[in-house]
């Protein structure tokens, strides 16, 4: 029997109990959907939080240090290199390298400083923290009044939202306004690079700042040193002014080099899957990393669990759906032992009865599989208006918390033809078994 006479024979096999047929197609349908809009819960969180902490920063960020500096993040690493190791310094060089390392997006260095803002008659002291253009992006500047920094080396500032209040009572005010940075700069000793003469004096300065932006959180979620701070500059601007930072005393005290050194580097990679990768080839270097990748892993081994139990609690529906379709084709054998006699006297094998009957059964999961798949779009959709409408009213951005993407609702539709074949089996090869003269003397 040819393939298109056979799937016709079924489609007209089952028109003709309409009613049961089609309630165990919608028992299929049920189980399809409880199956994907579970799964779609489940996929739907892990991209929303994967997008969080995709914009948040941490995740495809290395933090670097000298080796002894990192001591307390890589132990075994630091024992390894002794503990005479001598400690190799961030120089301008090392970062030059770090930048030509493959998947590295940007290398910028850890500014924090404290100093006297004032505004007006108010004065206020308090820490700065350098932010990388590429910070634009972050999720902590979408709801922030005003905008981002205008260039890599703009001379404009950006303030927490708490601390503007501590200027002035209307910090919307201060957008577009000009306040003076006081603040302690580095100017250097002996420009002949010999250690006995190297140092540098500390003298005062004061910069103007235009205010362009107030933030309601502090970005990167205050991680770290980095980008903790309650004014915020352009990292470019930030080391320009050569200010007087924490790491300054270190660098005084181990004066092998005159140059320029930094007390800790951000690697920032474009994308997150290769933090092992360069992290692994800076801690070749000679250099202590860190960074939260163990977190990460943690995170997907969690997610792969949650998505585990949801497919198996939603397969369940579609495991009872199934024994609706063993019902419905035993019923049907029962109703149609003369049609099979008659088939079988006419010449057709059991094989082709078998066909039959498997045709029938993967009808029915197909046609139940794609309306499943509907049924668990619309699930999602009333799931997401939900999600959103609470948030809403909570004062919160509209979330997507059910996703339904293409390679889940294509594979829930195979799934459910599969386990109709499956369901399938023990009514095709009871109806194939059956004697001809047998089915046609009981009729």
């Amino acid at each position: 029997m040819k393939a298109p006479d056979l799937l016709e024979l079924a489609l007209r096999n089952l028109r003709e109990a309409r009613l049961r047929n089609a309630l165990t197609t919608l028992g299929i349908a049920v189980g399809v959907a409880s199956l994907a809009a579970m799964l779609s819960l489940g996929v739907g969180l892990q991209e929303l939080v994967g997008q969080r902490l995709d914009r948040s920063g941490l995740f495809d960020s290395i933090v670097v240090y000298p080796r002894r500096d990192g001591r307390g993040f890589e132990r075994a690493e630091s024992r390894a290199g002794g503990a005479g190791s001598d400690l190799r310094l961030l120089t301008p060089e090392i970062r030059r390298q770090m930048e030509s390392l493959p998947h590295v997006a940007e290398v910028f260095p850890e500014v924090r400083f404290s100093t006297q803002v004032r505004w007006q008659d108010t004065t206020r002291f308090t820490s700065v923290a350098g932010l990388p253009f590429s910070a634009r992006s972050n999720e902590a500047f979408d709801d922030m009044l005003g905008h981002f920094f205008s260039s890599p080396e703009a001379e404009e500032a950006i303030l927490e939202l708490d601390f503007a209040k501590e200027l002035t009572p209307q910090p919307e005010s201060l957008l577009g306004q000009t306040v003076v940075l006081r603040y302690a700069e580095r100017q250097p000793l002996g420009a002949d690079g010999n250690a006995d003469s190297w140092g540098f004096t500390v003298q005062r300065r004061e910069r103007e700042l235009r205010v362009v932006g107030l933030v309601h959180r502090q970005p990167f979620g205050g991680w770290r040193n980095f980008a903790r701070g309650e004014l915020f500059l352009p990292t470019a601007l930030a080391e320009r002014l050569n200010t007087l930072q924490f790491s300054t005393v270190r660098e005084a005290v181990h004066a092998e080099t005159a140059g320029e050194t930094y007390g800790s580097l951000i690697v920032r990679v474009n994308n997150p899957a290769h933090v092992a990768e360069v992290q692994q080839a800076i801690r070749q270097m000679g250099l202590a990393t860190y960074s939260i990748l163990d977190a990460t892993q943690s995170l997907r081994r969690f997610f792969i669990i949650v998505d585990l139990f949801l497919g198996i609690f939603g397969s369940l529906a579609l495991a009872v759906a199934s024994l609706g379709i063993v019902n419905t084709l035993v019923m049907a054998i029962l109703e149609r032992r003369r049609e099979i006699g008659i088939m079988k006297a006419l010449g057709a094998s059991d094989g082709d009865i078998k066909r039959l009957f498997f045709a029938e059964a993967g009808v029915m999961g197909l046609l139940g599989g794609l309306a499943g798949v509907l049924l668990a779009a619309g699930i999602g959709a009333a799931i997401n208006f939900g999600t959103g409408y609470y948030l809403q009213r909570q004062h919160l951005p509209p979330e997507s918390v059910s996703s339904l993407p293409f390679w889940l609702s294509s594979s829930a539709v195979v799934f459910s033809t599969l386990v109709s074949l499956l369901a399938g089996i023990y009514p095709a090869a009871r109806a194939a078994r059956l004697d001809p003269v047998e089915t046609l003397r009981y009729e």
